[in-house]
Formats: structure tokens, C-alpha cells, sequence
């Protein structure tokens, strides 16, 4: 299993794939490789080659901003971060409902915040803003925040190290089994605050490069996922890192739906409102990339 945080190749080069592929980076999530196992397999005639490499959002969410990579999923908090030599695409990415960060505490849970020490996935993650924003609902209590690979988080807070951490992915489905408790669901608190899906992962790539031809390629993939469901299940589960086939089905069915295949109006609104109340805050810059 990969070290998450840290890119590694995949060294999953689609057949006949040149030395000019696109260069690709996603994580090992099972949403992820169940989107993209077509394209990256070679099973999408007239598709663009690839070179993939498997990294967590954190990595990604750097890289690029130095300009890695050709496309690539990072958290839509990033999205303000990268100029105009970026493209959102508007196929590939994470929206839903249902699907938000939890903020996990030990057994008993917490009065508040004030003065505790948490840990998060990333500081330019969906999940980080969301939390902001809800802190600010709280009145803006002074809690200390340290940036923990995503699965370190549960075994940190089980074990003392942190009060409470904010947890993403799959750890939404199995944080019982390591003792903690769900101090707030943001995904609900957003939903309800705004009626609106949270926008987690968006697919991003070069400005230079055909982007409808890439969005085409992904959409194709994912017609062939959702048409061919067996075809990508051991793949899935040889990078699920440890993930039960249980586990597996439970996140593809949450983060894979109709906002992979299309943004859409309600999925533009969304980014749209998130990354503008980010702005409103001061927590992000202003957005300098189109929403498709």
C-alpha cells in the first residue's frame, strides 16, 4: 500500500500509451479508480493516451500549483489557487449529497472547540473550508490546526494525540470501529444551510491541452464503469488500500453519480457559493479559472 500523501507512478500506462501521454494524477479511492479504469486501461477507442500516476488530493492540490501534471483531480478549495493556464473540466469530479467531512471526536465527545487542538487532511481542502465556515457559525473559536495524512487522523484521535479530527473518504463508514463519535456531519450542516450539493473533487487539466476531448474521454470511461461494473472491480480493489468490498461499493455509490458526468447548473451553483463564500472570508483568493 502506498504511503498516502506522498505521489507514487502507478506505472499504468494505457496500451500503445507514447511517450507523449497525458500525464494523469488521482488518488487510489476506489470513486476514482472506478471512473477512470477505462481511459487509463486503454478500453476507450479514440481516447487520449495516459500515464498515471496515484496521489492523495493534498499532493495534487501542490503540484498544480507548480504546474505538474497535465490533468488531474484536486479539492475544488484549490481551485482559487491555480491561474488561468488551468481549465476546469465539468466530468470526472466529486459532488453529491450525503458525502461530507465529519468532525470525530474520542467516546463522550466534546462541549466545543475552544482551545482544542485538531487534525486535517490538507489546508486547501473542501473539507477545510467547509470546516472554516462552520467554526465561523460557531463564533470563530481559537482551535489549533495540524495537517495529518488522512489515514493517520483516527488512529490520532483514538490514541489522544489530537481532540478531534476531520476526516474525509471512506473513514465516514468506519470511524465506529475505532472508538470515536461524529461531533457534526458538515456535509448536513452545508446541505442544510444551503440546500445546495458540496462540491469535493474537481478534474482539472493544462489550457494548452484539448479539454473537450479529454471531457469526452472521461464521460466515455464512466459510461463503461457504470455499463460494465465487473470490469473494473479487482483494479478497484488492488489500490482500495485495505478497503473491504463492502466498504468499496458503499464509496462508489456515494461519491460516483450524476455530477461526475456533468457540473450542471446545480453543480456550478455550488462551486459558485462555496468558493465565494470562501472569498467573502478571506480564506481564499478570488477564482481566475472559468466554471464550465
Amino acid at each position: 500500500m502506498a504511503a498516502l500523501g506522498i505521489p507514487f507512478d502507478a506505472d499504468d500506462a494505457a496500451p500503445g500509451a507514447a511517450e507523449g501521454a497525458l500525464h494523469l494524477a488521482h488518488s487510489p479511492c476506489p470513486n476514482d479508480t472506478f471512473i477512470y479504469h477505462a481511459w487509463t486501461s486503454g478500453l476507450i477507442d479514440g481516447a487520449p493516451a495516459t500515464r498515471l500516476t496515484f496521489a492523495d488530493i493534498d499532493v495534487t492540490n501542490s503540484a498544480c500549483a507548480r504546474g505538474e501534471f497535465d490533468v488531474a483531480k484536486i479539492s475544488y478549495a484549490a481551485l482559487p489557487h491555480l491561474g488561468p493556464e488551468w481549465r476546469l473540466l465539468p466530468a470526472g469530479g466529486a459532488l453529491g449529497r450525503g458525502c461530507g467531512p465529519l468532525v470525530l471526536t474520542g467516546p463522550g465527545g466534546l462541549a466545543g472547540l475552544e482551545g482544542r487542538k485538531v487534525a486535517v487532511p490538507s489546508d486547501r481542502s473542501t473539507a477545510f473550508l467547509l470546516f472554516n465556515l462552520w467554526l465561523r457559525d460557531l463564533g470563530s473559536p481559537d482551535v489549533a490546526v495540524e495537517v495529518v495524512p488522512f489515514d493517520q487522523i483516527m488512529p490520532a484521535v483514538r490514541d489522544g494525540r489530537f481532540d478531534a479530527g476531520l476526516v474525509i473518504h471512506e473513514a465516514r463508514f468506519t470511524y465506529g470501529e475505532y472508538g470515536l463519535e461524529s461531533m457534526v456531519d458538515l456535509g448536513e450542516w452545508w446541505e442544510g444551510s444551503t440546500g445546495a450539493p458540496i462540491p469535493l473533487g474537481a478534474i482539472v487539466a493544462k489550457s494548452h491541452l484539448d479539454t473537450d476531448a479529454i471531457t469526452a474521454a472521461i464521460r466515455a470511461s464512466l459510461d463503461y464503469a457504470w455499463a460494465n461494473p465487473e470490469a473494473s472491480r479487482a483494479y478497484v480493489a488492488e489500490h482500495a488500500q485495505e478497503m473491504s468490498d463492502d466498504v468499496c461499493r458503499k464509496h462508489i455509490e456515494l461519491y460516483v453519480n450524476e455530477f461526475s458526468r456533468d457540473l450542471g447548473e446545480e453543480g456550478r451553483s455550488a462551486v459558485e457559493r462555496l468558493l465565494g463564500g470562501g472569498a467573502e472570508l478571506g480564506l481564499l483568493p478570488e477564482l481566475r479559472i472559468p466554471i464550465p
